[in-house]
């Protein structure tokens, strides 16, 4: 049986991931009375372990810096990419770059990033409730009131708020219940992973980077740097391609190690120690960035595909701009759809620059060393979008790379759910 009682939040979080954590820890550093619903018992397994330069600042923000300069994870100074041959292409330095500390980021087992950000968020005065999925957001017509949650005893018991953030992840509760995901056309790809231990490390600086080993039709090989002498090695590629004579993940990981010389050198001392991971890597991104009540984050909001390790940095900085749209709508008394249109705008800008490197990398016509070679001057604004620096206005880049590959129209998604942009009201109840 629900509980009617008004619990008196400020904001309710669905999902303790990245995006979830870094809001809560932002509205209760405010003063904001914040419940954090988490389905999971962590730690917990997730993929996604490089980080962003940029990460720096949300990570800043939320005051977890020395946590991460103190931790056990790798130091990445850098992203490589090698051709099929194992010729390797000048490393990224970000401090060539960033001449900031942020320019040293990091590889992290998401196990233990994401619960240090859950601890920091209830560190910081967040009421956060582990094992504890949401099997409903609460409407009341057109307005979001809350949600409706299981307790580990099995019962459902509601809460409310003015403001629910959905940072449900990829599960993105909102947006499949009420039928506002659009996928992205043409970035329809699976991916195929495992860890290695004991493979090889590339010496001094190198040992952490990121390295993206080409594959032929556009694939890559990913290669990073894990604690314990652990690498987590994995394929993203057409569905066609991955598949084209088996669909047993060994098999097809094994014919691709023989195809980049690289990857094929660097695992050979080493021995697989997990089991191999599939998942497709469908871009989407949600039609609408919030409604009445109700505000979309992180991978609940929109996911791209992970060539660039742009995905925890977009959920980091999501989590800290829905945060202060919330803080500040909260002050002005004014939760409805339109309050949140700056957040789905200033999100969906960065979002679309990453979003054409993406396209220009999978383009059969595009080279980064052959846009570099013409384009010298242009290094830095590329190597911007390498780093997370992404809320800046890359027209001259994006101009060059229109000479090599087809650059994408922006999606004209993630506005709010305002009257005119609906055309009808949502439904009252969305299950889970």
């Amino acid at each position: 049986m629900a509980s009617n009682r008004r619990d008196g939040y400020d904001a309710i979080i669905i999902g303790g991931g990245p995006a979830g954590a870094t809001a809560a820890a932002v509205l209760a550093q405010q003063g904001r009375h914040v419940l954090v619903l988490e389905k999971e018992q962590g730690p917990r397994y997730q993929i996604g372990e490089s980080l962003m330069p940029f990460c720096y600042f949300p990570l800043e923000r939320i005051g977890v810096i020395e946590q991460m300069k103190t931790s056990r994870f790798p130091k990445k100074y850098s992203v490589q990419f090698v051709r099929q041959s194992g010729e390797i292409s000048q490393p990224f330095y970000f401090f060539q770059h960033l001449k900031h500390e942020a320019s040293t980021t990091w590889q992290v087992l998401r196990s233990e990033f994401d619960q240090m950000l859950l601890s920091n968020a209830r560190a910081k005065g967040a009421e956060v409730r582990e094992g504890m999925p949401v099997m409903e957001i609460v409407w009341d017509r057109d307005t979001v009131r809350g949600v409706r949650a299981r307790e580990p005893d099995g019962h459902l018991r509601e809460f409310h708020a003015p403001v629910t953030i959905d940072a449900s992840g990829r599960n993105a509760l909102a947006q499949l219940r009420s039928g506002w995901r659009q996928w992205d056309p043409a970035l329809n790809k699976v991916s195929l992973w495992t860890y290695y231990k004991g493979a090889q490390r590339d010496p001094g600086l190198d040992e952490g980077a990121t390295t993206v080993a080409y594959l032929p039709k556009k694939g890559w090989f990913w290669y990073i740097a894990l604690p314990d002498d652990v690498v987590s090695v994995g394929i993203v590629a057409n569905q066609d391609y991955l598949y084209m004579d088996t669909r047993d993940p060994a098999e097809i990981f094994a014919r691709e190690v023989e195809k980049n010389a690289w990857i094929k050198q660097h695992l050979a001392p080493g021995k697989p120690c997990d089991r191999f991971r599939v998942t497709q890597e469908f871009s989407y991104r949600s039609k609408f960035c919030a409604a009445n009540g109700l505000v979309l984050a992180g991978d609940a909001f929109a996911f791209l595909d992970p060539v660039f390790s742009s995905g925890v940095f977009l959920a980091l900085k999501s989590g800290v701009l829905a945060a202060d749209a919330v803080d500040e709508a909260l002050k002005k008394g004014d939760v409805s759809a339109s309050s949140f249109a700056a957040y789905g705008a200033t999100f969906c800008q960065g979002l679309e620059a990453m979003r054409k490197l993406v396209y220009a990398f999978y383009d059969q016509e595009f080279s980064i060393r052959e846009l570099i070679t013409k384009h010298p001057a242009l290094r830095g604004d590329l190597t911007d979008c390498l780093i997370g620096n992404l809320f800046r206005d890359f027209t001259p880049l994006f101009k060059a790379v229109g000479e090599f590959a087809k650059v994408p129209e922006p999606l004209p998604y993630g506005t709010p759910l305002t009257a005119d942009a609906a055309g009808r009201a949502p439904a009252r109840h969305h299950s889970a």
